[in-house]
Formats: structure tokens, C-alpha cells, sequence
């Protein structure tokens, strides 16, 4: 029989779930040494009084790391110049943050010679998937502990977020939700999403007034049009409206100027890695911002057979993102390519915010490839005779199938 954990890394939010986990756990391994591990990744007031909650509910010690840079510039920014999208919605706000809590649980592993790292994922979703691969591929020596796979989890009547309500009750564990208002979020400087209650039936419309958090609904969004101005370097944000300023940052304003204008709101019905499909609205101001302006700049700085690989490149790495896999030696590759690739995105893009639409209105690239005068109607640099014969070769499979084959008509 396998020996249990002595000392385990919990993922720790201040959430329903793990705050339960803690006392579980101490039940479960008994003499086992928690340390709550919460990382900062721009959830507003939601860490306030974590350190505290983690000691009431069974902790033994407690790392609060602040990762918001290093979140923004190291993990976003690459995934933005690769313009990752999951199933042509999701900007994948909840999967590009798993890696990063899971790498630094590694590190405070060590640091403070734990044997053990855990979550409180759920066995249905895709989070437990993220969490242990980066597990495995960071420090795959390490025992991982995942409760809510755990039988004994189940023996202890933790079946969803109902009975998890009842057992923080019971153990008196502080929490905030109830069972009146019980929609599962998850918030970071990228996005915030919500699952649960009427949202997980599609034949509903999510009560947006009781939902919505970063955005106000359309029909509460400003009147007046906004513009932003953004400038890139690389395929990288590096200032807004003329002021250079830390990735986090720019993030932090976009959210601000585009949730005032209702921009990134999302509902979608999507596939789970599990294989089930899931219902959940999505809010991404600033980084439906920040792709609206990228993809007006690399439609002007990127040559035409390279822009359309890397479109079709973007859907694969959309995948290892929302699959956990970022620390994969396949996205490592990718991202290769699409940093190689964006080394000429640079330049300014302004966009226009109005109810709802982020709408990329003006875009001055430092080494554009749109020529102006090559583009209108005038001739004189562009022989029109040359298409004749270009049309004819370029053609010719479909005309020798029509003249051997007679498609019909």
C-alpha cells in the first residue's frame, strides 16, 4: 500500500472547494502538513483576508505570490501573438492561468520540502487536466493529490457544490456562496468566468444582471463611442494611448475602458477535454481588446502564405492551451514559429469600443506591407495583361477536369 503524503502544496483560492479540501485533507492523512498556496492573478478583492481564511479552515502554512506581471507578459502576451482561440470564442482565460499556479506549486514544493502538490479540480472539468500535466512535466517525482478523484471524498458525502456547502457549515469553514446564488467563477487579470445555475441550461438565458461582473450588460454600456490607441512591439502590448506601461497593466486598463463598453462578452456551449460539453459565459475586455488590434496589425505586416499558416497554426495551439498543455515540447515549438513571425508586428492600432464591438479603426505598422497606391484602382505600376495568363495557368486543373470529366451542371 502506498504511503501517504506528508507534506502537500494545495492550489488554494479561498474558494468553495479548496477551502473545504483543507480540513478534508487533515482528516484523510492524518499528521499531513498543508501549506495553502494562492496565487495572485488579478482577482480583485478576492484574495483579501486569504492568508487568515487559509489558517481558519486547517492550513499550516501559507505563500501568497503576486504572478500578475509575470502572468500578463510571460503566459498572455506569447499566447496573444500565437491569437489562440478555443472553438472561435474562448480566449482562454481560465486554461493560460493553470500552468502558471501549477509551475510555482512546483517551486514552493521545494522550497518548503513538500512531497505532495494537490487541487481541488473536479474529476468533470478541465482544470485537473491542466494542474497535473504541468505536475508531471515540471517535477513528475512529486505525489499528486486530487480529492474530488479520491473515493473517500465521495464516502464523505462531497458529491458537488451542494454538499460542499453543507460540509463547510458543518465544520464551520468561512465561506461566501450559498445555494441560492451558487454560479462557480473563476477570475484573473484575463478573464472571469461563470458556469453554474441557469447558464448550465442552454435553453436559458443567463440572468446577465446577477452574472456579470468585469462587463455591464449591452443595454447598460456607454452611449458614447471610445478609442484606444495601442502600440505593439514585436507582436507585444508595450503601451496604451502613448504610455508605455507593464503588460499587467495594460490588461488592467483595457478591462476597465472595455467593460464600460460591454466588450468580451461571450456565451458558449464548448467541448471539455473530458468530452462532455459545458455551458459558461466569459468575460474578456481587455483581451478581446488586445486581439482585435493584433489581428489588424499582422494583416498589414504579414505576407499572405505565412499569415494564412499561421491562422491555421493558431487552432493547435488553441488546443495544448485549453488541453494543459503548455509545458508540451509541441506548443514550445509553435511558439517558436510565432514569435519568429510577429517580429515585424510592430506599430500602433487604434480601436473603437461601442456597445459590445471592439472594432480595429486605424493601424500604422513600421514595416507595413499594404501599399496604397498598389491597392486602388490606379494601374500604372500593375500589368493588368499578366492576370490573363495567370488566370489561364493557375486554372488549368479545373479546366482540363471540365473538358475530361463534365462536371455536372
Amino acid at each position: 500500500m502506498a504511503k501517504g503524503p506528508k507534506k502537500i502544496v494545495l492550489a488554494y483560492s479561498g474558494g468553495l472547494d479548496t477551502s473545504v479540501i483543507l480540513p478534508w485533507l487533515k482528516d484523510r492523512y492524518p499528521g499531513v502538513k498543508l501549506v495553502a498556496f494562492a496565487a495572485e492573478l488579478g482577482q480583485g478583492d478576492e484574495l483579501r483576508g486569504i492568508e487568515e481564511k487559509a489558517y481558519a479552515s486547517g492550513a499550516d502554512e501559507v505563500v501568497v505570490k503576486d504572478l500578475r506581471k509575470e502572468f500578463a507578459e510571460e503566459y498572455c502576451f506569447p499566447m496573444l501573438r500565437a491569437r489562440a482561440i478555443y472553438e472561435d470564442d474562448y480566449l482562454l482565460g481560465t486554461s493560460i492561468a493553470r500552468p502558471l499556479i501549477a509551475k510555482h506549486q512546483v517551486m514552493v514544493a521545494k522550497e518548503t520540502k513538500a512531497d505532495a502538490v494537490g487541487h481541488g479540480a473536479t474529476g468533470k472539468g478541465n482544470d485537473q487536466v491542466r494542474f497535473e500535466l504541468t505536475y508531471m512535466a515540471l517535477n513528475p517525482k512529486l505525489k499528486i493529490i486530487s480529492p474530488w478523484k479520491d473515493p473517500k471524498f465521495i464516502e464523505d458525502g462531497l458529491t458537488d457544490r451542494e454538499t460542499a456547502i453543507d460540509y463547510a457549515k458543518q465544520h464551520n469553514i468561512p465561506i461566501e456562496q450559498t445555494k441560492k446564488k451558487i454560479y462557480s467563477r473563476d477570475r484573473n487579470l484575463w478573464h472571469i468566468s461563470h458556469e453554474g445555475a441557469e447558464i448550465e441550461d442552454p435553453t436559458q438565458e443567463p440572468d446577465w444582471a446577477h452574472c456579470l461582473v468585469m462587463c455591464v450588460p449591452h443595454e447598460k454600456s456607454a452611449a458614447k463611442a471610445q478609442h484606444v490607441t495601442i502600440e505593439f512591439k514585436a507582436g507585444t502590448p508595450i503601451a496604451v494611448n502613448g504610455e508605455k506601461v507593464p503588460g499587467d497593466d495594460i490588461i488592467a486598463y483595457l478591462n476597465m475602458v472595455g467593460g464600460k463598453h460591454a466588450v468580451g462578452i461571450k456565451l458558449l456551449a464548448e467541448n471539455r477535454l473530458v468530452g462532455m460539453k459545458s455551458r459558461g459565459v466569459y468575460e474578456t475586455p481587455g483581451g478581446t481588446i488586445l486581439y482585435e488590434a493584433i489581428k489588424a496589425l499582422e494583416q498589414v505586416a504579414i505576407e499572405r502564405d505565412t499569415y494564412h499558416f499561421k491562422r491555421q497554426l493558431a487552432q493547435r495551439y488553441a488546443e495544448l492551451v485549453y488541453y494543459g498543455q503548455w509545458f508540451h515540447p509541441l506548443r514550445e515549438a509553435m511558439q517558436a514559429f510565432v514569435d519568429e513571425t510577429s517580429k515585424l508586428v510592430t506599430g500602433t492600432v487604434t480601436v473603437k469600443l461601442y456597445k459590445g464591438n471592439a472594432t480595429a479603426v486605424k493601424v500604422e505598422a513600421d514595416k507595413s506591407l499594404y501599399d496604397t497606391e498598389l491597392a486602388s484602382f490606379a494601374m500604372d505600376d500593375y500589368d493588368i495583361t499578366a492576370a490573363r495568363g495567370f488566370i489561364d495557368v493557375f486554372g488549368l486543373p479545373m479546366k482540363v477536369r471540365g473538358l475530361k470529366q463534365k462536371p455536372k451542371l
